[in-house]
């Protein structure tokens, strides 16, 4: 494959992918809460003719409108977005950095324990650590990292959907045939997709390799589909579960054990742990731009001993909101951010974002 091609056209959608999978896919419980909770069939739909469509045209927009302001860390893309109220978003997007990582630390801790008989508090810990490790080596390493580990984890979706259709495949078939739609799946996908959406700031670093407008809206439209495909097959899989995997405190570490096949389960919980560090790695490194490139917190170059100390604030907050636990992290915390970044991202980008990228005519014509 050309390596241009690759990077024009793919690599945003398996960055994005890559930054979502931790907190939107990894434990399961996000997939449970917002689709699989409404039925079989009501959630397929949510995910598909909700979710996917959402994202494709966000992800199209947002590279565009990236492309035009040239527009690579979040406070450029927010201060040519909206102005002096860039900082609204600021504000919400560190609530939210917090929110993922207390989310990934806490699924850090339980997998760990439940599996490897770590104690809990020291399996967040060790995560937290880790993601602070990437986060001080930079963007090249981060961009490789993201992109392999996404492709390992779709392998073991892959591999375990097999296994599953091979051995429990009447159940999914009949889950499927006995599902309802019942009330709630639409917002429920529309509220999934919103807060998924606030990680394309973890994506924007790579636009760079885009050049072209069709080449920005080429890349957002097939992202969204990229993204969704790990949903798609652990969604499939856990189907067969149904309903007992609703309850499941990490619904896909309870799949993979009942698939009864004891390597595919351990395999699965170190590639879990991997993209629980990737997504929080992601996110984190957004925040790094954000503050050591041109136009961050000073007109000067921040002394680079401050990326271990933002590190290790992150981490001491993230410490103490795990102890909530991943259910109701999930449940509520992300519930309520994702009616913030629609107020404060998406529809000023449908509206605002996208007067400016039709009515400016120069190219990089960008507010720093």
């Amino acid at each position: 494959m050309n390596k241009n091609f690759f990077r024009k056209y793919l690599l945003p959608g398996f960055i994005f992918q890559s930054v979502i999978i931790g907190g939107g896919y990894g434990t399961g419980r996000e997939i449970v809460e917002y689709f699989l909770s409404y039925g079989p069939v009501a959630g397929l739909m949510g995910m598909l003719l909700v979710t996917t469509l959402l994202w494709s045209l966000f992800l199209a927009l947002t590279f565009e409108f990236t492309r035009k302001f040239k527009a690579y860390n979040y406070k450029v893309f927010f201060k040519n977005l909206l102005g002096k109220y860039w900082i609204v978003f600021e504000i919400v997007f560190l609530v939210y950095v917090l929110l993922v990582l207390a989310v990934l630390s806490s699924a850090s801790g339980v997998v760990l324990r439940d599996d490897f008989g770590f104690p809990y508090y020291l399996g967040v810990a060790l995560m937290l650590t880790i993601v602070a490790f990437f986060t001080f080596k930079g963007s090249e390493k981060i961009e490789k990292f993201l992109a392999i580990w996404s492709i390992l984890l779709c392998v073991v979706y892959v591999v375990f959907l097999v296994v599953t259709l091979v051995n429990f495949g009447e159940n999914i078939t009949e889950n499927f045939a006995a599902s309802e739609i019942t009330g709630g799946w639409v917002v429920s996908g529309f509220k999934y997709g919103f807060y998924n959406m606030a990680n394309v700031i973890g994506v924007i670093f790579c636009i760079h390799h885009i050049e072209t407008r069709k080449e920005a809206v080429s890349a957002g439209i097939i992202g969204g589909f990229i993204g969704i495909i790990p949903g798609i097959l652990l969604f499939t899989g856990l189907t067969a579960y149904y309903p007992e995997v609703v309850d499941a405190e990490i619904p896909s570490a309870f799949a993979f054990r009942e698939t009864g096949v004891a390597a595919l389960s351990v395999v699965f919980q170190v590639i879990l742990f991997g993209t629980l560090i990737e997504t929080g790695t992601a996110l984190m490194h957004a925040f790094n731009e954000r503050v050591f490139t041109p136009g961050g917190l000073t007109s000067k170059e921040p002394p680079r001993y401050l990326r271990p100390l933002i590190a290790v604030g992150f981490i001491l907050i993230a410490v103490a909101l795990s102890s909530f636990g991943i259910i109701d992290l999930i449940a509520r915390g992300y519930g309520i951010i994702s009616w913030c970044f629609l107020a404060v991202f998406l529809l000023p980008l449908a509206t605002v974002g996208l007067y400016k990228i039709i009515k400016d005519k120069n190219e990089g014509n960008s507010k720093i």
